[in-house]
Protein backbone atom coordinates (compact mmCIF):
# COMPACT_ATOMS: atom_id res chain seq x y z
CA UNK A 1 0.00 0.00 0.00
CA UNK A 2 1.24 3.45 -0.82
CA UNK A 3 1.32 6.10 1.93
CA UNK A 4 1.89 9.82 1.54
CA UNK A 5 4.69 11.50 3.46
CA UNK A 6 3.88 14.82 5.11
CA UNK A 7 5.50 17.78 3.37
CA UNK A 8 8.84 18.55 5.04
CA UNK A 9 8.94 15.18 6.87
CA UNK A 10 11.14 13.34 4.34
CA UNK A 11 14.48 14.34 5.97
CA UNK A 12 13.59 12.20 9.01
CA UNK A 13 13.64 9.03 6.86
CA UNK A 14 16.28 10.08 4.36
CA UNK A 15 19.48 8.04 4.17
CA UNK A 16 19.62 5.67 7.16
CA UNK A 17 16.61 7.32 8.84
CA UNK A 18 14.05 4.78 7.61
CA UNK A 19 16.24 1.85 8.68
CA UNK A 20 16.69 3.44 12.11
CA UNK A 21 12.91 3.86 12.60
CA UNK A 22 12.26 0.28 11.44
CA UNK A 23 14.93 -1.05 13.83
CA UNK A 24 13.42 0.87 16.74
CA UNK A 25 9.86 -0.30 16.05
CA UNK A 26 10.38 -3.80 14.60
CA UNK A 27 14.03 -4.76 15.02
CA UNK A 28 15.94 -7.20 12.74
CA UNK A 29 15.87 -5.04 9.55
CA UNK A 30 17.59 -6.30 6.40
CA UNK A 31 18.11 -4.62 3.09
CA UNK A 32 16.83 -6.60 0.11
CA UNK A 33 17.44 -4.78 -3.15
CA UNK A 34 15.83 -1.37 -2.81
CA UNK A 35 13.55 -2.48 0.03
CA UNK A 36 13.93 -2.76 3.77
CA UNK A 37 12.51 -6.00 5.18
CA UNK A 38 11.59 -6.88 8.76
CA UNK A 39 9.02 -8.68 10.92
CA UNK A 40 7.42 -8.08 14.30
CA UNK A 41 4.80 -9.86 16.38
CA UNK A 42 1.86 -10.81 14.17
CA UNK A 43 3.54 -9.25 11.12
CA UNK A 44 5.47 -12.11 9.56
CA UNK A 45 6.97 -9.85 6.88
CA UNK A 46 6.98 -6.12 6.18
CA UNK A 47 8.69 -4.57 3.16
CA UNK A 48 9.17 -0.82 2.87
CA UNK A 49 10.42 1.13 -0.13
CA UNK A 50 10.74 4.89 -0.50
CA UNK A 51 9.13 5.88 -3.79
CA UNK A 52 9.81 9.62 -3.60
CA UNK A 53 10.07 12.46 -1.12
CA UNK A 54 6.30 12.36 -0.83
CA UNK A 55 5.44 8.63 -0.84
CA UNK A 56 6.46 5.21 0.48
CA UNK A 57 5.28 1.74 -0.46
CA UNK A 58 4.61 -0.69 2.41
CA UNK A 59 3.72 -4.35 1.95
CA UNK A 60 2.98 -6.57 4.93
CA UNK A 61 1.92 -10.14 5.66
CA UNK A 62 0.19 -10.87 8.97
CA UNK A 63 -0.50 -13.98 11.00
CA UNK A 64 -4.22 -13.79 11.77
CA UNK A 65 -3.90 -16.74 14.18
CA UNK A 66 -1.55 -14.85 16.51
CA UNK A 67 -2.71 -14.44 20.13
CA UNK A 68 -4.77 -11.32 20.85
CA UNK A 69 -2.11 -9.70 23.06
CA UNK A 70 0.47 -10.13 20.28
CA UNK A 71 -1.96 -8.64 17.75
CA UNK A 72 -2.64 -5.60 19.95
CA UNK A 73 1.06 -4.97 20.53
CA UNK A 74 1.71 -5.36 16.80
CA UNK A 75 -0.98 -2.80 15.93
CA UNK A 76 0.55 -0.35 18.40
CA UNK A 77 4.02 -0.68 16.85
CA UNK A 78 2.59 -0.63 13.31
CA UNK A 79 0.78 2.67 13.92
CA UNK A 80 3.82 4.20 15.64
CA UNK A 81 6.01 3.12 12.73
CA UNK A 82 3.69 4.61 10.10
CA UNK A 83 3.30 7.84 12.06
CA UNK A 84 7.06 8.23 12.47
CA UNK A 85 7.70 7.47 8.79
CA UNK A 86 4.84 9.44 7.18
CA UNK A 87 4.33 12.24 9.69
CA UNK A 88 0.58 11.48 9.72
CA UNK A 89 -1.27 9.81 12.59
CA UNK A 90 -3.72 6.96 11.92
CA UNK A 91 -6.75 9.25 11.71
CA UNK A 92 -5.01 11.55 9.20
CA UNK A 93 -3.82 8.58 7.12
CA UNK A 94 -7.37 7.20 7.03
CA UNK A 95 -8.81 10.51 5.85
CA UNK A 96 -6.17 10.82 3.12
CA UNK A 97 -6.86 7.27 1.91
CA UNK A 98 -10.63 7.90 1.86
CA UNK A 99 -10.11 11.10 -0.12
CA UNK A 100 -7.95 9.28 -2.68
CA UNK A 101 -10.53 6.50 -2.98
CA UNK A 102 -13.28 9.04 -3.70
CA UNK A 103 -11.08 10.67 -6.34
CA UNK A 104 -10.41 7.28 -7.89
CA UNK A 105 -6.64 7.32 -7.32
Amino acid sequence: MQYDIRKGHYPTIEGEGLMKVMNEEFGNVKQDGGKLVSSYGAITKVEVKVLSKSAIDVTSVTDKAAPMDVQLDTIKHWNLFLERVTGYNSKERGKRLQKKAKEGK
